[in-house]
């Protein structure tokens, strides 16, 4: 299979803390005329890419997760199926999960309420429990309400006898670390680091592929399991928090972070310009606009342009050749190297 450009159809998941937000970017819920309710579903997420063999059961799913391409003689195929339709025209270098997935996972979050005090699973509990799966994540502001912020890590000096005592106590919060944050922000959250995202804010959400999640403390909401014990053992207590964000300088592209399985990006562009697509690393590129829009296209009339708008995701295969980026009106996008 020739490779081309992959857009995906988002999988949509309500959220007790979700909102309407998402609609701004073209993620809404289809509703049945005959059953239409007054309050329009409450999404949370977006799952713009993903390929998982199971989700998290208490977390709305339990089943496998993988997205269906939207465009091209693939459509209708799963990101899986392209992976062994395209090879290492697709992955490159990259390396695919030990099911042979794709490795990473990206997802839009619309916090209309804030999110469970969470911590995910370090590369050591995953191996040491099967069911468990590493997932290190970063976070790109895409909006933020005035006086908005996320919990990034505990406070300095909090120890696990600290945090077990305000864990009976439901102080949790008192023990976070709190982060302002604006629109064009970025954030990396290691395993093992506690946070949350704070009321009213908007996320692109790039990770290693997991859904595992430990809950904490989820602000006096019930019907939703805890996982203390899990959560204590992955804790990395005493881990160094970097609570200033990394902000835009001006730059046209910028290294947001390298976080080892995958390297984020920031681009930049005017309305008008042509950038020459740089897929010399020998990697799949997942592209995310985050405003504005343009198309990616061949320069040897290998496929067919690929359109994109703010809240559009695709995959840029391994060893697509002749190909360039034009912006037509200014924008940002997020470009990810995947390494797996």
């Amino acid at each position: 299979m020739h490779p081309y450009p992959l857009l995906f159809e988002p999988i949509l998941k309500e959220k007790v803390w979700g909102g309407h937000r998402l609609e701004a970017l073209g993620k809404r819920a289809q509703e049945d005329p005959e059953t239409i309710s007054i309050e329009r579903p409450r999404i949370g997420e977006s799952w713009e890419l993903a390929d998982l063999d199971a989700t998290s059961a208490d977390g709305g799913g339990g089943g496998a997760a993988r997205s269906m391409i939207a465009n091209g003689p693939m459509r209708g195929l799963s990101i899986r199926d392209a992976i062994t339709a395209m090879g290492s025209n697709l992955m490159g270098q990259a390396k695919v999960t030990q099911t042979g997935g794709f490795p990473l996972l990206a997802k839009f979050l619309d916090a209309d309420e804030n999110l469970s005090v969470q911590v995910h699973p370090s590369e050591a509990y995953a191996k040491a429990h099967p069911d468990a799966h590493l997932k290190t994540e970063s976070w790109y502001i895409v909006h933020a309400e005035p006086g908005a912020m996320i919990y990034k890590g505990l406070r300095s000096g909090v120890s696990r006898q600290d945090l077990e005592a305000h864990i009976r106590a439901g102080t949790v919060a008192q023990a976070m670390q709190e982060v302002p944050v604006q629109s064009g922000d970025f954030h990396h959250l290691p395993s093992g680091m506690v946070h949350a995202l704070g009321a009213g804010v908007v996320v692109a959400e790039v990770q290693t592929p997991s859904d595992t999640t430990f809950r904490l403390y989820d602000w006096g909401r019930t019907g939703r399991a805890m996982h203390i014990e899990q959560a204590l053992a992955c804790i990395a207590f005493g881990q160094t928090t970097d609570s200033e964000p990394v902000r835009g300088d001006g730059s046209a592209r910028r290294l947001l972070h390298d976080a080892g399985h995958f390297l984020v990006k920031e681009l930049r562009g005017q309305g008008g310009e042509v950038r020459e697509h740089d897929t010399s690393c020998d990697l799949p590129v997942v592209v995310i606009c985050i405003e504005g829009e343009g198309q990616i296209e061949a320069t040897d009339d290998g496929f067919a342009p690929v359109r994109f708008k703010a809240g559009t995701t695709l995959v840029s295969p391994a060893r697509l050749d002749a190909v360039r980026m034009v912006l037509d009106r200014d924008s940002t996008l997020l470009e990810v190297l995947v390494r797996g």
